[in-house]
């Protein structure tokens, strides 16, 4: 594994963004459009939270990201709830 950030490296930013494809439409687009504007600067605090976000189903994705539900258990951390947020502002 490269030493490399997440920034300097495409083919981690590649990775990331596949790894974000999703089944649906307005998961794909809400995430599209957070990494149009922030991709460049995000921390490997936010990469780690979007690997999390990541692991969850579509569904509970979509209400994090609209606001309909705050995050818990294991998703309930400072990194998580930041990108949380980013998105919502968009």
């Amino acid at each position: 594994m490269s030493n490399q950030s997440h920034q300097s490296d495409p083919t981690q930013r590649a990775r990331l963004r596949w790894r974000a494809r999703r089944g649906l439409l307005e998961n794909d687009l809400i995430i599209q459009r957070f990494f149009d504007k922030h991709e460049m600067e995000l921390t490997d605090d936010d990469v780690h939270a979007l690997t999390v976000l990541f692991e969850e189903i579509d569904n509970h994705l979509l209400d994090l990201f609209l606001g309909r539900k705050e995050p818990d258990g294991d998703l309930d951390t400072p990194s998580v709830r930041r990108v949380i947020q980013m998105m919502r502002e968009l």
